[in-house]
C-alpha cells in the first residue's frame, strides 16, 4: 500500500491533514503525513491542519494552542471545526489564500493520457 501512494499526490494543489482533537496520537502522527506529504508533492502546494470534532470538549486530547503552534511553525494553515456543531462551516470565515490555477479541463486530459494504462 504504502509504495503506491506517492502516486495519489501527483498534481494536487492542496491537502487537508485532519486529526481528532479527542485522540492524541492523531496528532502526533500529523508530522509524519505531512513530511510525506512534503515529500511526494510540489513545494507551493497550501496546506491546512484541521482539528475535528471540536465539540467534543469533555473529552479533548489536544489543545488548540498546541495546534496552533505547531501549524505556524510548519507554515500551515490551521482551524478546528465539528461536523456536528457546524462549526467552522461558513466559507467567509477561513483564512485567505491566493488563487490557484489549476489549468483547464484540457489540461487536466492532458496530464492523465501520460503514463501506462492510458487509450
Amino acid at each position: 500500500y504504502r509504495a503506491i501512494t506517492s502516486a495519489y499526490y501527483r498534481g494536487a494543489v492542496g491537502a487537508l491533514l485532519v486529526y481528532d482533537v479527542t485522540r492524541h496520537i492523531t496528532f502526533e502522527n500529523v508530522e509524519r503525513w505531512l513530511k510525506e506529504l512534503r515529500d511526494h508533492t510540489d513545494s507551493n502546494i497550501v496546506i491546512m491542519l484541521v482539528g475535528n470534532k471540536a465539540d467534543l470538549r469533555h473529552l479533548r486530547a489536544v489543545s488548540t494552542e498546541d495546534a496552533t503552534a505547531f501549524a505556524e511553525r510548519e507554515n500551515t494553515f490551521f482551524m478546528e471545526t465539528s461536523a456536528l456543531e457546524s462549526m467552522n462551516d461558513d466559507p467567509a470565515a477561513l483564512p485567505k489564500g491566493q488563487t490557484i490555477n489549476v489549468g483547464t479541463k484540457d489540461d487536466v486530459s492532458a496530464v492523465k493520457k501520460v503514463g501506462c494504462c492510458s487509450a
